[in-house]
């Protein structure tokens, strides 16, 4: 599924990958709408039926992901809406396993977010993430989202990668076939990224996987450790 020994870089997608979009998920869809209602005097279902599409038509542009975005648009405190839910924000299965070893095995780990510097410093917080990885850039570092094709181009000046020895692994079909589109050497998709709901159909030309111990095996047989001597 994934030839370890051609890599040396590791691009990681956050939500949904690394932590379970449950957290994601039930903010968007539930507390927010919730919160909405309460504040401007609307049934949650009213809110909902006003959030939801207003949402869902900037799906895939940065905007999607702006906390400054929807919290002007809205005129409500995103980032404080998402503190008070923040008991949700969690791993998904494997991860600390699966970041282990590729800090083990020599690979450079890099998280790539769409994710906003403020919800990203909340889910820091709460995880310690950052302290699995060689480091994080947020699209929001660079003006464009995953899904655009020059974002990866300009992922260069934040950290410089080779294309054909890296590896990126996402939730977001989207994502992964703009990667592939920019020449990124491989990809992985995630297929159960809320734990919450059931996993999705495969994509038809990226392989795919539920968790990461599907794949633990061979990175450690590809990646063996250094010898002692």
């Amino acid at each position: 599924m994934i030839d370890w020994s051609s890599l040396d870089t590791v691009f990681l997608d956050m939500d949904g990958t690394l932590l379970d979009l449950h957290f994601d998920n039930h903010f968007w869809l539930e507390h927010l709408p919730r919160r909405y209602a309460e504040q401007f005097d609307l049934t949650p279902e009213d809110a909902k039926n006003t959030l939801i599409p207003m949402i869902m038509a900037e799906r895939g542009s940065l905007n999607w992901y702006c906390t400054d975005y929807w919290s002007d648009r809205l005129q409500v405190d995103i980032t404080g809406l998402k503190a008070e839910v923040s008991d949700r924000i969690g791993y998904r299965p494997h991860v600390a396993a699966f970041l282990g070893a590729l800090r083990q095995a020599g690979l450079r780990s890099v998280i790539v977010t769409n994710c906003h510097p403020d919800p990203l410093a909340l889910k820091l917080r709460r995880t310690g993430l950052d302290q699995h990885v060689d480091g994080i850039v947020s699209s929001h570092q660079l003006g464009k989202a995953k899904e655009e094709p020059a974002f990866w181009q300009d992922l260069q000046t934040l950290a410089p990668y080779r294309a054909d020895t890296t590896l990126m692994v996402d939730d977001s079909f989207p994502v992964l076939e703009s990667a592939r589109q920019a020449g990124i050497g491989q990809c992985l998709g995630v297929l159960a990224p809320d734990s919450t709901q059931t996993a999705r159909d495969r994509h038809p030309e990226i392989p795919c996987i539920h968790h990461f111990d599907e794949i633990l095996p061979t990175l450690q047989q590809q990646r063996p450790l250094p010898s002692a001597g």
